[in-house]
């Protein structure tokens, strides 16, 4: 029979309930996913309060203050905190986003903060995202030709073939768009996801890319590129405005361009 609920061992409880921080007047109320892989304890939910007044603007902002002051045994990713990198990719009020570029402001008074879903949780906050980084590294996300360098030293692209880019080679590999993507849920061990047909389709429209018969065999797959449905939860996920579901479509455009000559 199938199971749409988790396992019992799986469902997070109610966790601690973390004081305010002392003189605090401005607050907001985070309520953050806690699992300890080396504890035989469910998941739970800790409660911590937040003092607007003396943190950053950004979401990231808090939960740095909740690791720094209050539970240092938070654990998260973060590095370039400019929503360049995508290491803070999280799950915020029940929508994926980037922490870092996520105002305060914009949140309500108690929101939830959980990793990004339907993902292998290492602690925490952090998903395991090999699976992910297996499927990018499997397009070969280079270019690719014949190997033979070319006469004026380098592979010049007219501004017209360089445009063509545009919205592509901005992805930042945060898997928003990934985790947000119901057939990705279900097919993950097969379907490339977005955030990958994304990317290999930045290398299918590259002008100085010379081995586009190869990269359209690989995705020629019924799982690989065709278990998308256009649902289109992944464009309203990225955090940079792009279009994961234009790029599957023009990949599809371009093998059935391929199957009619």
């Amino acid at each position: 029979m199938l199971q749409l609920r988790l396992p019992k061992n799986a469902r997070p409880v109610t966790g601690k309930t973390h004081p305010p921080i002392a003189g605090a007047s401005r607050t907001k109320t985070l309520k953050i996913y806690r699992f300890d892989p080396d504890s035989d304890e469910n998941p739970r939910i800790d409660s911590y309060t937040v003092d607007l007044d003396t943190c950053g603007p950004m979401l990231l902002d808090a939960i740095n203050q909740v690791k720094n002051e209050i539970d240092p045994s938070l654990t998260y990713r973060r590095s370039c905190r400019e929503g360049i990198c995508g290491s803070c990719a999280m799950n915020v009020g029940g929508k994926n986003a980037l922490a870092c570029t996520t105002a305060l402001e914009d949140l309500d008074d108690e929101v939830t903060v959980y990793p990004l879903p339907h993902m292998p949780v290492v602690k925490d906050l952090v998903p395991d995202l090999s699976g992910f980084y297996e499927q990018y590294a499997a397009i070969k996300p280079w270019l690719r030709n014949d190997g033979k360098p070319v006469e004026e030293g380098e592979r010049l692209q007219s501004h017209e073939e360089r445009e063509k880019l545009d919205g592509l080679y901005e992805c930042i590999l945060c898997a928003c768009c990934q985790t947000s993507c119901p057939s990705y849920w279900w097919n993950g061990d097969r379907y490339l996801g977005p955030a990958i047909l994304l990317q290999a389709y930045r290398w299918l429209a590259d002008s100085r890319d010379g081995d586009r018969e190869a990269r359209l065999d690989y995705l020629d797959d019924a799982y690989r590129l065709y278990r998308c449905h256009t649902i289109l939860s992944c464009t309203s996920a990225c955090p940079k405005g792009l279009n994961p579901g234009l790029a599957i479509a023009e990949t599809k455009k371009m093998l059935l361009a391929r199957k009619g000559k």
